[in-house]
This record gives structure tokens, C-alpha cells and sequence, in this order.
């Protein structure tokens, strides 16, 4: 990389670090009150967990030399030989990709999830899925990549895996303790300020996966914030039809929905398919959670609903729109392959998740979920000592 490259990789490496603080504020506002400190921690200290795994083996394990179609290998252990600058800067803008994504699934079990359980299943869902789907997608000789199929930003390796292990968490987990009556975000000027950090880190996160300075970050900018203004005002359209207001957190969550659909096509497409997708993503995800109380697990910020479905449309979308080689400028090959990349990735996520969780589950003293008069009581006493707010 020229130095401008170099400048301009860091800085969205820095962006895309401050999603995940974004993320704690979105969802830490959408909870009960005496869980905000709980539900942000869970985002907040993943920057730790997982920047140390991925320095020490989840980079080798998703880039590794010498690996094979399915996984890397542990040959740049501790980054061991990952000396130049241009190795560096990819090892660290990937690194904040995989920061991100487990949090992304701490929506699906808040209030209700232990903490010391959390951080085992972080080492461990990074180390075990998160890894090798990235090394798929995204590593030359990855089984996806060289079938063709193409995830500009991470709609499967992110969104997807995400999406799924949320929907394996919360029906492992179970419901959360009395929400019959249903349950309102305790600060939604939280879930807004969350919901505008993590739209200003996205240009990071999307602008930044061409891993240059040059003509496609500009236009994986643009249709990036395209696809969400889109999909924003669809669903608050959508809820003023429904319920005659405008709601701030469907406007935050219809946000989120397009710029989680736009990851996945945003340096293969154009505008003009970026307000396609704003759209019908803005009206997908907005049924889904509508209809979301009729299914039996309780996915408590709609994880599966806002990141695995808008995954899903921005994948399919890449495969329809993308600039001569998707089904309307080419052919159907990119369409099919990336229906492989999200059937596999759904699977892979679905099964593994569900297996970790599991075990974790059965291992006495641990467990995943906290006890009754804990998830009573408020998990921010419990698990960390503390109160959200203390009026002195």
C-alpha cells in the first residue's frame, strides 16, 4: 500500500473500533434499565477478549499461510511474521471485524445471560466460528472464495453468523423473566446515539474493505449511506402506517437493517441498486420483527431479524445487481455461489453455536444462564456490582 492507502486503512480500522462502543450505547438503550451496564459490557469488553485472541491465533487460524480450503493454520501465531506494514494493516482492520461480531450476538440473550459463561463462549465462538467462516469467505484458497462467491464486507462472515448463533443463543437461553406485558427501552436517546455511531463507523467497515483509497471506497460510501437512509425511512414510514408514530428506535433499527444489507454488495453495486435494496430490505425486516412475537424464542433485540435477514438481502442482492457479473449484467453464476455462501454459513453457524452453548451449558458451576432472583434483582448488581444510574 502507498502511504495514503496506509493512512486511510487506519483510520478505517479506528472507525470500525468504534462500532462496537456504538453497538453497547444501541443496545444498551433498548434494555431494562437496572441491565444497561450488563448489556453494554457485553459489546465493551469483547474489544478485549477478542483483540487479544486474534493477535495471538485467530488471525493465523482465518489468514494463516499454509492453510487449506477450510481453515489456516497457527504459522503467524502471535502475528509471527506478519511484519510488513500492508500485513499489519490488514491484520488490524480485520481484527475489528471480528471484534464486532460476537457482540452483534449479545442482543439476542441479554438480561439474562451469565457473564463469566460470556467471556469462555467469546474465546471460543470466535476461535471456532468465527475464524473459519472468515478464512472461507475471505482467504485466497478459503472453499467459498474459490467457488466465486463474493461478501464485500461481511453480510455471511458478519451479519449472518451473527444473525444465526443469536437465534441457537436465545432458544438455548430462553425467554427472558416477565415480559408478558412486553418490555420499552429504558433510553432511547441511548439506542439513537448508538445507532449514529455505529452508521458513522460504517464507512469504515464498508469503505474501508476494498483496502485502498481510491474509486470503490468512494462508491461503497455512497451506497452505503444510501441504502440505509433508504431503509431508515422505510420503516419509520412503515410504523407511522401501523401505528400512526414516528419511532425513534424504528428509525435507529431500520438504519441498522440497510447498513447491514448494503455490507455484503457495497463495492459491487451502484446507487440505483443500493435504494432497491434500501428498500425491500426496509420492508423485509420490518415484517419480520412485526411477526417476531408469534415465534417461540425470544430473540430480544432482534439480532437474527435486523443482521441474519439483511445479510441474506444484501447477499442476494450482490448476486442480482453487482456491475457485470450479477444476474441482470451477467450471468447467474454469482446469485447461485452466493446462495452456497449463505446456506453454508447458516448451517455452520446454526450448528456449531448451538453445540458450544450446549456444552457450556451442561459444565458444572458454569451454565449460561443466570439464576432467577439475579435476572430479577438486574444483571448489572450481579454480574459486575454496579448500577447504570445511582441518584446520590
Amino acid at each position: 500500500m502507498d502511504s495514503g492507502s496506509i493512512a486511510w486503512m487506519l483510520t478505517c480500522s479506528a472507525l470500525v473500533l468504534l462500532m462496537t462502543p456504538g453497538l453497547a450505547f444501541f443496545y444498551g438503550g433498548l434494555v431494562r434499565g437496572k441491565n444497561v451496564v450488563s448489556t453494554m459490557m457485553y459489546s465493551f469488553i469483547s474489544l478485549g477478549v477478542v483483540s487479544v485472541v486474534w493477535v495471538l491465533w485467530g488471525y493465523s487460524l482465518a489468514f494463516g499461510e499454509g492453510g487449506n480450503a477450510l481453515i489456516g493454520s497457527l504459522s503467524n501465531f502471535a502475528l509471527s511474521g506478519v511484519d510488513s506494514a500492508d500485513e499489519q494493516v490488514f491484520a488490524i482492520f480485520q481484527m475489528m471485524f471480528a471484534i464486532i461480531t460476537p457482540a452483534l450476538i449479545t442482543g439476542a440473550f441479554c438480561e439474562r445471560f451469565k457473564f463469566k459463561t460470556y467471556l469462555i463462549f467469546l474465546v471460543l465462538w470466535v476461535t471456532i466460528v468465527y475464524a473459519p467462516v472468515a478464512h472461507w469467505v475471505w482467504a485466497p484458497e478459503g472453499w467459498l472464495a474459490e467457488r466465486g462467491a463474493l461478501d464485500f464486507a461481511g453480510g455471511a462472515v458478519v451479519h449472518i453468523n451473527a444473525g444465526v448463533a443469536a437465534i441457537a443463543a436465545a432458544v438455548l437461553v430462553g425467554k427472558r423473566r416477565n415480559i408478558e406485558n412486553g418490555i420499552l427501552p429504558h433510553n432511547v436517546p441511548y439506542v439513537l446515539l448508538g445507532a449514529s455511531i455505529l452508521w458513522f463507523g460504517w464507512f469504515g467497515f464498508n469503505a474501508g474493505s476494498g483496502l485502498a483509497a481510491d474509486g470503490v471506497a468512494v462508491s461503497a460510501f455512497l451506497v452505503t449511506n444510501t441504502c440505509a437512509a433508504t431503509a431508515m425511512m422505510v420503516w419509520v414510514l412503515l410504523g407511522m402506517f401501523h401505528n400512526g408514530k414516528a419511532s425513534g428506535v424504528g428509525a435507529a433499527t431500520g438504519a441498522i437493517a440497510g447498513l447491514a444489507t448494503i455490507t455484503p454488495a457495497a463495492g459491487f453495486i451502484g446507487v440505483g441498486p443500493s435504494l432497491i435494496l434500501g428498500v425491500v430490505t426496509g420492508i423485509i425486516t420490518f415484517y419480520v420483527v412485526f411477526f417476531k412475537d408469534k415465534l417461540r424464542f425470544d430473540d430480544a433485540l432482534d439480532v437474527f431479524a435486523v443482521h441474519g435477514v439483511g445479510g441474506m438481502v444484501g447477499l442476494l442482492g450482490c448476486g442480482i445487481f453487482a456491475a457485470d457479473i450479477g444476474l441482470i449484467e451477467g450471468d447467474s453464476a454469482l446469485l447461485v455461489d452466493n446462495i452456497v455462501l449463505i446456506v453454508s454459513t447458516f448451517v455452520y453457524a446454526l450448528v456449531v453455536t448451538f453445540a458450544l452453548l450446549k456444552v457450556l451449558d451442561v459444565i458444572p458451576g458454569l451454565g449460561i444462564r443466570s439464576a432467577e432472583s439475579e435476572e430479577d434483582a438486574g444483571l448489572d448488581s450481579s454480574d459486575h456490582g454496579e448500577a447504570g444510574y445511582q441518584l446520590n
